[in-house]
């Protein structure tokens, strides 16, 4: 098969395309369970593979693809067929930055396949979490397990061939309650990073015990709690809603297509302009965030893009500056074409498809912020006059260029004069993107950083979900509304 798609890549290159490329998937499947208050709620497993061709024909694209891998000549045809019917209606003619020409693979770490694990195995791993979480206050619980496995074969017409296993683990734990009023609370936990590994033995029980027994004990806090008190504060952000913020309006908005004008579902497009990058303060001296698609134990991480670009660790804020975005091939070249300056040096590598029927699109990575100096989240409390720690998302709104944001939490603890006093539920807060980013006095230090994991992304008409992840660490942010 390899053969076969080598030849018919040369064959459409040779009949005048100026570029062509294939992503075989010989299988991607996925295996889900989840437990509902000590039942078996859901199993399932899945299995597909198939095709995706891309062309490209006088600065347009063509794209086709099957499941059915029986008549490659047939959909290479199609896809230069729909290519050269787009070639008439092009506005902006597609040119792609150049690349280095590769023949690699890349595995993601995994020391046990998850699908090897019996499902026995995993439905008493199931079980063992639900007794943690079945305690006086949890009206409903939940713990669930999601394995993903693919192949990925990457050909073009430039003489790339990069060959991808990727394994990645996802598990999650949520308790339910009621408070006085017949309000409904929850507290969640979803893995992320723990050591090098996105096998079966990256779920570790140990962690997961303790974080079931911190979930019921918060729950209760909320469940008994007042009301998030309506006023200005400090906000200082844990992990668990600080992957929130950065992804919403940091990583979305720093989408190169959104900014450009070509990405407009879910939440629209973005502020930014391109006159922005190298000049536009997006936030304070302590804010440097990154685009790396380099960590090893991460769904964000790829080795090489649906461009056949390696991945990147590129810097998109730089002590507060604007200074790169979330591109491919394509976008970056239009970029520079229309800024009258060149902006980009290159591809990102950042280029993606959620699966072989889809068209690669700019994609997050693992979109992270830098580990400041301000020491621990008690060192950070401590020096806090008048604050909130928050913690676990809830709610999000965006504004519809991402200009502005009003985000829910699980759970708040009010800080006075350096300590926590009191638990409130239903804590909120909201901003305009830059004057909150601007707004940034603290960060924490490597001790508080944490790589969350995301398994739902979604962008794109049709829609593709994705997989990535979010280091960050612990942060605060000055005069902040906050309980509206």
């Amino acid at each position: 098969m390899h053969e076969q798609i080598k030849q018919q890549i040369k064959r459409i290159h040779g009949a005048g395309a100026s570029y062509a490329d294939a992503r075989w998937y010989p299988y991607e499947e996925s295996n889900t369970l989840m437990m509902w208050n000590g039942n078996l709620k859901h199993t399932g497993a899945s299995r597909e593979s198939g095709i995706g061709i891309r062309v490209l024909y006088k600065g347009a694209w063509g794209f086709s693809a099957s499941s059915d891998m029986s008549c490659l000549t047939g959909l290479f045809d199609k896809a230069f067929e729909n290519a050269r019917a787009a070639a008439e209606r092009v506005a902006f003619p597609v040119r792609l930055a150049g690349k280095a020409v590769v023949e690699a693979e890349f595995t993601s770490p995994c020391r046990i396949d998850p699908f090897d694990i019996p499902l026995a195995d995993k439905v008493a791993f199931l079980k063992k979490m639900d007794a943690k979480l079945d305690k006086p206050g949890v009206s409903q619980r939940i713990s669930n397990q999601i394995f993903v496995r693919k192949h990925i074969i990457f050909m073009d017409s430039e003489g790339s061939h990069i060959e991808k296993r990727i394994t990645d683990v996802f598990a999650g734990l949520t308790v339910i309650g009621n408070d006085a009023h017949g309000d409904m609370h929850e507290r969640n936990f979803d893995q992320g990073r723990t050591g090098d590994s996105r096998g079966w033995e990256s779920i570790d029980e140990q962690s997961f015990s303790e974080h079931a027994e911190r979930l019921v004990r918060e729950l209760n806090q909320i469940l008994a709690a007042e009301n998030c008190p309506r006023e200005d504060r400090s906000v200082i952000l844990m992990p668990g809603i600080m992957a929130l913020q950065t992804h919403e309006t940091i990583g979305h908005a720093l989408e190169l297509d959104r900014i450009l004008g070509y990405e407009l579902a879910y939440a629209g497009g973005s502020f930014v302009t391109l006159k922005d990058f190298g000049t536009l303060r997006y936030g304070s001296e302590k804010l440097t965030v990154r685009a790396d698609a380099t960590l090893q134990n991460s769904p964000g991480s790829f080795g090489f893009d649906d461009d056949g670009v390696a991945a990147q660790n590129n810097v998109l804020i730089d002590k507060g500056i604007l200074a790169g975005a979330i591109t491919g091939r394509q976008m970056v070249e239009e970029a520079n074409d229309r800024a009258g300056r060149i902006i980009f040096s290159g591809s990102g590598g950042a280029n993606r498809g959620s699966s072989f029927y889809r068209v690669p699109i700019e994609r997050m990575t693992n979109i992270n912020v830098d580990p400041g100096n301000d020491g621990t989240a008690n060192d950070i409390i401590k020096r806090t006059e008048k604050g909130i720690l928050m913690d676990g998302t809830r709610s999000w709104s965006i504004g519809s260029n991402r200009e502005q944001f009003h985000f829910g939490t699980e759970i708040g603890w009010i800080v006075d004069d350096g300590d926590i006093t009191a638990v409130v539920k239903n804590a909120t807060y909201k901003g305009d993107t830059i004057k909150f980013w601007n707004s940034l006095s603290a960060v924490g230090d490597r001790s508080t950083w944490e790589v969350t994991f995301v398994g739902n992304c979604g962008k794109g008409q049709p829609n593709q979900i994705m997989e990535l992840g979010h280091g960050i660490p612990v942060c605060r942010f000055d005069n902040v509304r906050i309980g509206e």
